[in-house]
């Protein structure tokens, strides 16, 4: 039995009043957004009074434009209703989102990969460093702000006999594509071969 979107979006904003700032049904699940202050008391709720147990995710989203650019996005996931609920908190880069490590234990690497990805820090949290990248990376890759490129590269030095950082060079100048296929420019090499 799936849930009913709509009716179980009336029983949550309810039963968390002041804490919802809105909902939505996007992509066949339930989308509660929410203040950052509220994450900790809208879980526990969600799990407690609304059997939504699971944490599946903790992710990010980066909108540029917006003054809270990033969005903090909670998957939570109930075997009894086979639904899930998607939980979005909106901050900038400088506003904590409060850790929800106690509500769910499994949060602890999500949040870390949250801030080593986007750089949202988590208030509260006991080990906030890098989990993906390595420790002496600059920025945050997932930021639509961060260079393609990246700021350093790591190689190997024979001479140091130990890995090194160094700015990233592109050695390679740009270069005019014509962007055909190899079928499209084979007739023209044909034309120009012929002459």
């Amino acid at each position: 039995m799936s849930a009913d979107f709509p009716a179980l979006a009336g029983e949550i904003s309810a039963a968390l009043s002041g804490a919802v700032t809105g909902t939505k049904i996007a992509f066949g699940e339930l989308t509660i957004s929410v203040d950052a202050g509220e994450i900790i008391r809208v879980l526990t709720v969600l799990r407690d009074d609304f059997g939504f147990k699971t944490l599946i995710d903790i992710c990010g989203a980066d909108y540029p434009a917006r003054a809270k650019r990033f969005d903090i996005v909670y998957h939570l996931l109930s075997l009894t209703k086979n639904a899930r609920v998607r939980v979005k908190v909106a901050t900038d880069e400088t506003t904590p989102v409060p850790s929800v490590i106690a509500v769910f234990a499994g949060a602890q690497w999500f949040e870390r990969e949250a801030w080593d990805m986007y750089g949202v820090t988590f208030a509260g949290h006991p080990d906030l460093r890098r989990l993906l990248t390595d420790y002496g990376f600059e920025g945050h890759p997932l930021r639509k702000d961060f260079p393609v490129t990246g700021f350093v590269e790591l190689r190997y030095d024979d001479d140091a006999k130990r890995c090194v950082y160094q700015p990233v060079q592109l050695v390679q100048e740009f270069r005019e594509f014509d962007f055909l296929s190899p079928w499209e420019g084979a007739e023209r090499v044909r034309k120009a071969n012929s002459e």
